[in-house]
């Protein structure tokens, strides 16, 4: 196949070719007129399985021919005279043997980290072993590393590093993955130097970025028939760029580096790389330019000298489309677009993105035309609804159960599937609104059999059971052994799954999420043993953790032109369109990880890779990306909150272009944004809302006797306000929904505040020695520690009340000069018999004076209604009075009113009388009697907003009333509609 060669036999494929067919002709050029055999004899060596599917896809495409054999640089160790190889050790066990060595580690070092990094050490620590094996750099060598640091920070490094010497001692019978792939490659190339094979063997499509893979690279070029065909090679580029990339600290990052060191490591340069085939990329011209952009940084005053050299610009650049969007969401759609016009033009559209956000976003964009994309990546494991389910699970067993967590996992759609799922929902629905009105926050086994003890349904005591058996009681934090934690989990997440009736767990380990579940837990559960005991906390860290390293694909039929790939697969495929979005820096090109081991200059010291290398990786697919035939360019200058940075790749193209105006450079970059411009024009056309008849301020007038007969005082106040609240309330019968968290509100403030003086008010009035500080809040102690469950919240009310309790207890003293107490939460009824409606009132405390006169007090936790506010709105103490001197309060019968006091303890504590003198009983009564009166007239709606409080209050009905669309300022529809 390929004539005899002194030097190592090295080709490349320029960038913007489609490496899978130009390698596939490359091979059918080369054994036109040769036996059919001749193929088949041929060893393919690719590095990733998709590119292996489509150079079988390629070669059935015809004309037909015997296949070469395809395998995987990753597959190697299967071959016959491998099989002594032993099989690598699972990449989990290595990690959670880590864990348990860094936390017996910080266990006797507490000062090296915090507990909570425990799987963060262990994930890179993990990381460095797996590189240290694959570049076969021993521990040694960094043990060596001379580092002056005085401060201590290197010896902490040691001790940590130390852990890694063990798996470099350890029995080579189990080795490591990364060391198992060494070993088969050196003793693989070890076979070929002993024993030369003489078929072709091809190494196709890597970029030898790992030294394992670089060795068997190196290995095969030697080989008498052996070939190594590069991606991407960069034929532009002239001899001093290449001998410019010999130092990986300023070269790391170049899209051309690894070539330039495998070249090295050959023993050729980067000008013995020869061609693979005749094929020419679909513009000469903008690999040329690309090649100039994507110079290294030190030399890029090279763009003066050879920038004007440059031919063609504009017909290079004329399919490149450069999009800067106002935001991610704009440029989402303007993708969004374009991909939804290659889908009805019959084009192949890809979309190529590291940032995962933004392809979930083009996703739902598209799903407004009913376009599902090709997503190579899939969903994560994690967010998918098994993997949910289970980290809900998990998370059982680290605290108490909360009513949210319980709910979480009783609506979830894999939960109770093993039958009555209609019936479980139901049920579910009851619990979650007594939940919310009536609590508890965290329900108990207890809580739960009350509620049910006063339900009818025959399925109750069994759901109940079910719910107390799997739910309540399963909080266990400490320390408990990996593999029975595991197993519990399964056992437990299985019964939700199936219900109170039914067989094995329901739908949660069927299709492709359910399976790859069902076997990260199989895996998890096999190596638990490695780990030791976790508490919960670290358990549901390590489960959600493994979860999200999965990925599973729903059997979902997607668009067959319409494609989203990772940097990797763009390798592989070929499309009509290629859109390369999310060019900002951190986005494409990620930010290199954080490395807590070595600093940049000790790993290029030690042999180790450089943080750059993603980096390097990156610029080099998006330099195959850039010269396809068609190409989109996409960013979003803003982000949610802050402007964003251009990557630098993009970033070095349009100053390129910006510095060759006379080689139209700069008319090339403004017809690129014009050609994005009016996408962006047409994406804002799309978002510009349709203008729509606004909704009128409603003023329901209902038939009258669906009208409410019965109000309370403190409701009379909303309805001078706001009667449209009234007419939710009682004739659509709304109700706000209720937290499902009970939180400490006002309405709680009151409510504990009411019970704890009028407990100090009694005990005063039968003991006036316990008129004390001491007592008042004592009693606010010791109610607080039963009704409020939350400790900061206790801590604040009652600091509130120690600021009041002085003035009160003086004032207290005041009061009782005037009446003694007669009762406290008294509830009264005074009826308007003409109108056949009752107002009803709950006094929070009446004393009675030596005449029979009775006093009646309302305690405020905020600020008292203020005279004017009275006289206008609140009428609460001026109706309860009314309805006291009408004998609403039966056991009283018809009495005067002394005075009526609004006692506020807010900042400052103070007493509002209820002005009794400027507003008698009966004008108030005669008053009300007309508010009443004019709302029985079949005419007279409920105005929403009335007259507010403020422009800032919001009421429990305001989107009911589709407030917003009108103001206050609007008069109110009091025509019918919508009665």
């Amino acid at each position: 196949m390929f004539e005899p060669s002194d030097t190592p036999r090295v080709y490349g494929l320029a960038p913007g070719l489609d490496f899978p067919r130009a390698l596939v002709e490359g091979l059918r050029a080369r054994h036109a007129g040769q036996p059919p055999e001749a193929l088949a004899r041929v060893t393919l060596i690719v590095n990733t399985r998709r590119m292996a599917r489509r150079i079988r896809d390629l070669f059935d495409q015809g004309p037909p021919c015997l296949l070469p054999r395809i395998s995987l640089v990753t597959d190697l160790g299967e071959m016959w005279d491998l099989a002594h190889v032993p099989d690598p050790v699972p990449r989990l066990r290595r990690r959670l043997e880590l864990v348990q060595l860094i936390s017996r580690l910080l266990d006797s070092q507490p000062d090296l980290a915090p507990r909570s990094a425990i799987f963060h050490l262990a994930d890179s620590l993990a990381g460095l072993v797996d590189e240290m094996h694959g570049e076969g750099v021993a521990p040694q060598v960094i043990e060596d590393l001379d580092v002056s640091d005085q401060s201590g920070h290197w010896a902490r490094i040691k001790a940590f590093l130390g852990i890694v010497r063990h798996y470099f001692e350890a029995d080579p019978e189990n080795p490591d993955v990364e060391t198992r792939q060494r070993m088969v490659i050196e003793r693989l190339a070890d076979l070929w130097a002993e024993a030369p094979p003489q078929a072709p063997i091809i190494v196709a499509g890597s970029t030898g970025s790992r030294g394992a893979t670089q060795v068997l690279m190196q290995a095969v070029a030697r080989l008498p028939q052996g070939a190594v065909v590069l991606p991407g090679f960069d034929f532009d580029a002239p001899a001093h760029v290449w001998d410019a990339l010999g130092d990986a600290m300023t070269s790391e990052d170049h899209p051309q580096y690894r070539f330039v060191k495998f070249a090295e490591g050959a023993g050729i340069s980067a000008h013995d790389v020869r061609p693979w085939s005749d094929g020419t990329p679909p513009s000469p011209a903008r690999n040329a330019l690309m090649s100039l952009a994507l110079r290294p940084a030190p030399v890029t005053d090279q763009w003066l000298r050879d920038g004007p050299a440059l031919q063609g610009i504009e017909n290079a650049m004329a399919d490149v489309t450069l999009i800067e969007a106002p935001s991610t969401r704009a440029e989402a759609l303007a993708i969004a677009m374009r991909l939804r016009q290659a889908a009805e033009d019959g084009q192949t559209a890809a979309l190529i993105t590291p940032d995962r956000t933004l392809s979930r976003q083009v996703t739902a964009a598209l799903d407004r035309w009913h376009i599902l994309p090709d997503d190579s990546a899939g969903q994560p494991l994690h967010l998918s609804p098994p993997g949910r389910f289970l980290r809900h699970v998990a998370d059982l067993s680290r605290q108490t159960l909360s009513a949210e967590a319980l709910l979480t996992l009783l609506k979830h759609p894999l939960t109770h599937q093993g039958g009555l799922r209609g019936d479980h929902l139901r049920l579910t629905r009851e619990l979650e609104l007594h939940l919310r009105r009536h609590g508890p926050p965290y329900p108990t086994a207890e809580s739960l059999r009350a509620w049910a003890g006063a339900k009818s349904d025959a399925l109750i005591p069994e759901w109940v059971t079910w719910l107390c058996d799997c739910f309540t009681d399963q909080a266990q934090p400490d320390d408990m052994p990996l593999d029975t934690r595991v197993a519990a989990h399964v056992a437990l997440a299985e019964r939700i799954a199936q219900g109170c009736r039914g067989d094995g767990a329901g739908t949660l380990w069927q299709k492709e999420a359910g399976q790859d579940a069902r076997k990260a837990v199989d895996g998890l559960l096999a190596e638990a043993g490695a780990a030791g005991a976790l508490n919960a906390t670290d358990y549901a860290s390590l489960f959600h953790s493994i979860l999200a390293n999965e990925e599973v694909r729903t059997p979902t039929e997607p668009h067959p032109h319409i494609l989203i790939w990772g940097t990797l697969e763009a390798r592989v495929q070929g499309a009509d369109l290629l859109i390369l979005a999310g060019l900002n820096e951190g986005s494409w090109p990620e930010a290199p990880a954080p490395d807590p081991w070595l600093n940049r200059s000790l790993r290029h010291r030690a042999g180790l890779l450089l943080p750059e290398r993603r980096i390097g990786l990156s610029a080099h697919d998006f330099q195959q990306a850039v010269a396809a035939k068609e190409v989109w360019l996409t960013r979003a200058v803003r982000s949610d909150d802050a402007e964003t940075v251009v990557s630098r790749w993009l970033n070095r193209v349009q100053n390129l272009l910006a510095g060759l105006p006379d080689q139209g450079g700069v008319a090339a970059l403004g017809a690129m944004r014009d050609r994005g411009q009016a996408w962006l024009d047409q994406v804002a056309a799309l978002e510009t809302p349709v203008e729509a008849p606004r909704a009128a301020r409603p003023a329901p007038a209902p038939p009258v006797a669906a009208r409410p007969d019965h109000l309370s005082v403190t409701e009379i106040k909303r309805l001078i306000r706001d009667p449209y609240a009234i007419y939710a309330r009682h004739v659509l019968r709304l109700r706000p929904l209720d937290p499902l968290m009970k939180v400490p509100d006002a309405l709680l403030r009151g409510t504990v505040l009411h019970e704890v003086l009028e407990r100090f008010v009694k005990a005063v009035r039968d003991d006036p020695g316990k008129a004390t500080r001491d007592v008042l809040l004592s009693m606010a102690d010791e109610v607080l520690m039963r009704d409020v469950p939350w400790a900061e919240a206790r801590t604040l009310w009652l600091a509130r009340l120690e600021r009041v309790a002085d003035w009160f207890i003086e004032s207290e003293q005041g009061r009782r000069s005037i009446a003694e107490p007669y009762d406290f939460e008294v509830r009264g009824r005074a009826a308007i018999a003409e109108l056949g409606f009752v107002l009803s009132a709950k006094a929070d405390r009446l004393d009675l004076d030596a005449q029979g006169r009775l006093c009646i007090y309302d305690y405020k936790t905020g600020a008292p209604p203020s005279a004017k506010e009275q006289r206008s709105f609140d009428k609460q103490l001026l109706l309860e009075a009314a309805m006291t001197e009408r004998g609403a309060f039966a056991e009283l019968g018809p009495v005067p009113v002394r005075c009526a006091v609004f006692i506020g303890l807010g900042s400052p504590p103070k007493e509002v009388p209820a002005r009794l003198d400027e507003e008698p009983a009966e004008q108030v009564w005669s008053e009300f009697t007309e508010l009443i009166a004019a709302y029985s007239v079949p005419g007279k709606g409920y105005v929403a907003r009335r007259a507010p409080h403020s422009a800032a209050e919001r009421g429990d009905y305001d989107q009911l009333a589709r407030f917003g669309e009108w103001d206050v300022t609007d008069p109110p529809d009091e025509t019918g509609v919508g009665q």
